[in-house]
């Protein structure tokens, strides 16, 4: 059997090791895949697996070997799933393997904006402290999370470990979500979206794009928040109207905004995102820690393991 992984530098750039699919077949790593090169690459391949490189109808259409596509995330929006489907090949994925990994991330965007860890280090670096008349010194406003309202949109796996985390800070936390309010651990109140963009001090993010939530945060939903507000995207980056954001930071309607995604992946030089100084961007790497890419792997070798078995799992379009 023949495997072939389109793209998988950005999972393992060399850190980590693909071996334990070389018990399964013929094993073909390449770093990135051109969409023109998808076909003849995958051609003769049983087991692809991809993480950004997508397979949609016309490609899966010349692949006739091909049984199994092993999906490196947990989003599968790269395959067309009704067209492999039809086709007989079976769709997995990499569930919740960067749960904990994305909550931290959240909460590191959320901190850097209310203690400003990074500008106080950065202007250390220059003697501002060194060159101070007290024994310390803040040029921005310095924010307790301890009695603020989370507004977290899903609980799913990590809005729920976010929720948690907020509890522990101290913080209110509201959620919008399909989950009955009685299923809800103490601390966590549901509300409806207009009442969780009323009452949140911090806003999150943690719903599937779809074409309910595409650019749920724009113009008119961003006027019915507090001014002040702070905004985190580590969802998926066209959950948000990007040009309205940049807009709201600039009025001031939003006070901070922290995404790890962004509607392009890399983004264009002259996105207005990029130029807003209260703006905090991190490079879609909230999913990329070490014990979260190890998980990734040793998930995708079970996916396949239990595929060759006959006994699939994680399987996404049954």
């Amino acid at each position: 059997m023949k495997i072939v992984i389109l793209d998988g530098y950005t999972a393992n750039p060399g850190d980590l090791s693909w071996d334990g699919l070389k018990e399964y077949g013929e094993l073909i790593v390449y770093p990135r895949t051109k969409k023109e090169d998808v076909v003849s690459r995958a051609k003769d391949a049983e087991i692809v697996l991809t993480n950004k490189v997508v397979l949609d109808a016309e490609v899966l259409t010349q692949l006739p070997k091909l049984k199994y596509i092993g999906v490196l995330a947990t989003g599968y929006n790269v395959v067309d799933i009704k067209k492999a489907k039809e086709l007989g090949i079976l769709v997995t994925n990499i569930p919740a393997y960067s749960t904990d990994s994305v909550a931290q991330a959240t909460f590191a965007l959320i901190l850097n904006m209310t203690n400003r860890v990074a500008h106080y280090a950065n202007k250390n670096r220059l003697g501002r402290w060194s060159d101070n008349d007290d024994f310390c010194y803040w040029d921005t406003p310095l924010r307790e999370l301890a009695g603020k309202t989370l507004g977290i949109v899903g609980l799913g796996s990590i809005g729920w470990k976010v929720a948690h985390l907020a509890l522990d800070f101290g913080m209110d936390v509201f959620a919008y979500t399909s989950k009955n309010a009685a299923d809800l651990p103490d601390g966590i109140q549901k509300t409806t979206l207009e009442g969780l963009f009323s009452v949140s001090d911090i806003l999150t993010l943690h719903c599937p794009l779809t074409e309910e939530t595409y650019e749920l945060i724009n113009k008119n939903t961003l006027a019915k928040m507090k001014d002040g507000t702070i905004l985190i995207n580590t969802g998926r980056g066209p959950l948000v109207n990007e040009a309205d954001v940049a807009e709201a930071l600039q009025t001031g309607k939003l006070l901070y905004y922290g995404a790890d995604v962004m509607c392009q992946e890399p983004p264009s030089k002259d996105n207005p995102l990029l130029k807003q100084k209260n703006a905090f961007i991190t490079p879609h790497i909230a999913w990329a820690t070490e014990e979260a890419r190890t998980r990734l792997i040793d998930t995708c070798v079970e996916n396949v393991k239990s595929f060759v078995e006959g006994q699939p799992i994680n399987v996404v379009n049954r």
